[in-house]
Formats: structure tokens, C-alpha cells, sequence
């Protein structure tokens, strides 16, 4: 892949981590996840040097991993029906795209109905 382009993205405002995708030249996408942990010091300027260490890793990954049941495939909360899961993530997300989730403001026209001052208007006689 000829990587063409590289851009970061903020999730909730950086305050989750970073998003960094990797654009290639056919359009293919490669994108890598950084969360934004306790101690981390990870911002927008190093997210990028900190997703190619990532990808560096994963190809160096020789495609065996530890047995321990089954731990490292997690189902979805979705799958396993965790409703309090998939609440906080919905608020999560209403909160990440405000002011965009915002209701469409409607007004109301403060002309009058039976004005008379208009050529077309009739008046009662």
C-alpha cells in the first residue's frame, strides 16, 4: 500500500483518544485506534508517530495468540443484550456529535391573518 494521505481524528474531543487513518493510493483505509488512557500523554501531534509503532507491530505479529478460553474475543453489547452498555455508548455518541444531535428549532410567522392594508384584501361592508 503507497499511502497517499494520513489523517488524525479526535474522538470526544481528543479526551478519548485519537483515530488515525492511514489513506493509500487505490483507496484502500487502514485505521488504528489509540484510547486515551490515565497516565497518557497522547495528543494530536504524536498520535500519528504512536499509530505506525502500532502497525509496526502488527506486522511483526506472527499470528499466534495466547491461549487463555477464548479472553481475547469479546462479543458485542449488542450480541450479549447489554442494554446499559449500549445506553452509555448511545449517550456517548449524542455527546460527541453535539450540537449536531440538536432538535431543529421551528418558528412560527408573526404576520397576522386578515390584514387589510393589502390591494388584495377585502373588507366587509
Amino acid at each position: 500500500m503507497q499511502v497517499v494521505g494520513v489523517q488524525v481524528h479526535p474522538e470526544r474531543g481528543g479526551r478519548s483518544g485519537f483515530t488515525v487513518e492511514f489513506v493509500g493510493e487505490a483507496g484502500e483505509v487502514v485505521s488504528v485506534l489509540l484510547p486515551a488512557g490515565d497516565d497518557s500523554d497522547l495528543n494530536r501531534l504524536n498520535a500519528m508517530d504512536r499509530a505506525k509503532t502500532v502497525l509496526l507491530e502488527v506486522a511483526a505479529f506472527d499470528g499466534n495468540l495466547p491461549s487463555n478460553d477464548g479472553a481475547n474475543c469479546l462479543r458485542s453489547a449488542r450480541a450479549t443484550g447489554d442494554t446499559q452498555t449500549m445506553e452509555e455508548e448511545l449517550d456517548e455518541g449524542l455527546e460527541a456529535s453535539f450540537p449536531a444531535s440538536d432538535p431543529v428549532s421551528i418558528t412560527v410567522s408573526t404576520i397576522p391573518a386578515g390584514r387589510t392594508d393589502h390591494p388584495d384584501a377585502k373588507t366587509s361592508e
